[in-house]
């Protein structure tokens, strides 16, 4: 097993672990009346997600490992748990409305509006770099800023009418 095959299948195995930790978040958070908003770009971004490490693992299996961009990967971990740890269980892959609670405004919500995607966009750059592969991290940003594109879009609009709502209530 190379250096970078373990890297590979410990972030493989992250990806599979935080999908599970988010389908959980989101069935009880829609148990509890919260409401899922613009479904419908769901699947585009496990696409794009899926043929990210689909790629790595095709042409980074058996690359050498950069380093000093694997330990600023590592660094975003941490930003990483930082980000979920905030949300707690309102952190899910998808966007999740939950009813009458205020916006999230601790942690890194603090000095960012969207922290995950600034992580997420940031890794899909930096991991590719890390296997010698600067051609997967431009084509995979790309693919990735065009996603968040929308995504953002539809989650601020959520977020605007949640807290529409939620002064409508007081």
């Amino acid at each position: 097993m190379t250096f970078a095959e373990l890297i590979l299948g410990i972030v493989t195995l992250q990806r599979i672990a935080e999908l599970a930790i988010s389908s959980d978040h989101t069935r009880k958070l829609l148990a509890r009346g919260a409401v899922e908003v613009a479904a419908r770009h769901y699947p585009l971004i496990v696409a794009v997600h899926a043929a990210w490490l689909i790629s790595l693992w095709t042409f980074g299996h058996d690359q050498p490992v950069n380093i000093a961009a694997f330990l600023f990967y590592l660094v975003l971990q941490g930003f990483r748990y930082w980000v979920m740890r905030t949300l707690g269980p309102r952190w899910t892959t998808r966007i999740i409305v939950p009813p009458e609670q205020a916006l999230v405004t601790a942690g890194p919500y603090r000095f960012l509006s969207h922290p995950n995607y600034a992580v997420v966009s940031l890794e899909i750059a930096v991991l590719p770099l890390a296997l010698g592969l600067p051609l997967l991290a431009a084509i995979f940003t790309i693919l990735n800023a065009a996603v968040l594109a929308i995504r953002i879009r539809a989650e601020n609009r959520a977020l605007a009418a949640s807290r529409q709502i939620a002064r409508g209530l007081q």
